[in-house]
């Protein structure tokens, strides 16, 4: 597996960028400060009682270092030859009433923007990073999920309820995965590779496949501003499967009851498929007859300079990711084709907003109780407030990243690099430099995807996020 890697924007450039992305804020109306009735109820709002108590349950957070906005806590047991996973979700329903000012200022969000200069909350930092959260050593209401598996990893029995919980411990990737290795990890997470296994091998078995595309990721440090470029470790991989595992369980449950909010993608076309096929055999990575879509792309070599181009192809086939709420006919299309199953997302309330009405929905359908009538009037109003936030937090992510990359070789001007061809789109190829790893386009001039090449940098403009290259 590739290291991780740091790269630093020169000290020099510290200023101009730190002002091109504070700038991020206005340019994409990015909302600042909440209403003061929202921060009011956030503080103040008592949460509900609830009938089962599950705090003897040894659940614990597992999230990146440092972080505070814990949406889930898991336990798994051993129960004959399968597992018994049950899945704490933040009750954050508890806290925002239908209507409020809080929940108003939260569908004006969507979700918690993240900007290399600080996050934006979906919800004011007492509820998300202090009275929801899943923190440890806290008494908690959470909607738990408690899901059966066989000792293949199949679904033999699900549910859901409110119950109050107590998390153990608040891991964080890298500690984690450090114990896995030395075989010193506790339970519940020495079971988590056993399960995550299980699970990843009945996405095979379904057609699905997950991309694990390097994560991009900008932070500020008193140093500056660092770029960094990951593979998620196999840990955070296994964790994923089980917010896979109750996202499908949650829309299994909405298609069965005839209402929810599903978060769909069509499956590519024929064409598309064929297209990919004669792409990939022209970037030297064949696709061969037989093999599975999902099993080809497990195949590659993440340190093949073939990879990154084969992965972009593979990107384009899945698009058109949307949301669909149904109440009695469900929609056309109802599946996630690149999980291969009806999906839905409940498992992160407090980053994004739609999750909450999700987790509403299941716990009336397991309870057999009438969904709330608010919820139930509401849902057409969530796919489009999804998209709007979804559009908003994708158009500040890349504008950031261009930023950042800018800032990388503005003062390398006339320097010549070594460069991946990720994809040629006619006269113009786009391209990845190998050291810093900066993507941006360049004059096709017959370069193939999937091969190296020789550019320069003739240009580079932070404020804009605007590299220009040439051939070398």
């Amino acid at each position: 597996m590739p290291a991780r890697r740091a790269h630093l924007a020169p000290q020099s450039s510290h200023g101009e960028l730190a002002e091109a992305l504070a700038a991020l804020r206005t340019e994409f109306s990015v909302p600042e400060a909440f209403p003061a009735a929202a921060l009011s109820e956030a503080a103040e709002t008592a949460a509900p009682e609830v009938e089962f108590d599950l705090r003897d349950v040894p659940f614990v957070t597992l999230d990146p270092p440092g972080s505070r906005d814990l949406d889930q806590a898991f336990s798994i047991e051993r129960a004959g030859s399968g597992w018994v996973v049950r899945y704490a979700i933040a009750d954050v329903a508890a806290f925002v009433r239908p209507e409020s000012a809080l929940d108003l200022a939260a569908r004006d969000r969507g979700q918690t923007l993240y900007l290399p200069d600080g996050t934006v909350p979906l919800h004011p930092r007492v509820l998300s990073e202090g009275r929801a959260s899943l923190l440890p050593g806290a008494d908690r209401t959470a909607y738990v999920w408690t899901v059966r598996l066989d000792d293949a990893g199949a679904v033999t029995g699900c549910d859901v309820r409110r119950a109050r919980v107590r998390s153990r411990a608040q891991l964080d990737y890298p500690s984690a995965q450090r114990d896995i290795d030395r075989g010193t990890a506790a339970a519940p997470l020495a079971l988590l590779p056993e399960v995550g296994r299980a699970r990843a091998e009945q996405e095979r078995l379904r057609g699905g496949a997950s991309l694990n595309m390097p994560e991009e990721q900008i932070t500020e440090t008193p140093s500056g501003y660092h770029i960094e470029r990951r593979f998620p470790l196999p840990v955070e991989e296994w964790n994923a499967q089980l917010s896979l595992l109750v996202g499908i369980a949650a829309g299994e449950m909405m298609l069965a009851a005839g209402v929810g909010v599903l978060r769909t993608m069509p499956a590519p076309s024929t064409e598309a498929l064929g297209a990919f096929r004669t792409r990939v055999a022209a970037l030297g990575e064949p696709w061969p007859a037989g093999l599975s879509y999902g099993d080809y792309l497990r195949s590659l070599d993440p340190a093949s300079v073939r990879t990154p181009a084969v992965m972009q192809a593979a990107a384009a086939l899945f698009r058109g990711a949307d949301y669909a709420a149904f109440d009695g006919t469900p929609p056309a299309e109802t599946r996630q084709a690149a999980i291969a199953a009806p999906y839905a997302h409940v498992t992160a309330p407090l980053r994004r907003l739609v999750d909450r009405w999700g987790l509403i929905l299941c716990a009336a359908i397991c309870a057999d109780t009438a969904v709330p009538e608010w919820a139930r009037a509401s849902l057409p109003q969530l796919p489009e407030l999804m998209r709007a936030s979804n559009q908003r937090a994708a158009q500040i992510g890349s504008a950031a990243l261009d930023r950042v990359e800018a800032a990388l070789v503005a003062e390398r001007i006339g320097e010549r690099f070594t460069a991946v061809v990720i994809e040629v789109r006619g006269e113009r190829a786009r391209v990845q430099l190998v050291e810093p790893p900066v993507t941006a386009q360049c004059p096709a001039a017959g370069a193939a995807a999937g091969t190296t090449i020789e550019v320069r940098v003739v240009g580079a403009d932070i404020r804009t996020g605007t590299i220009q290259l040439e051939l070398a």
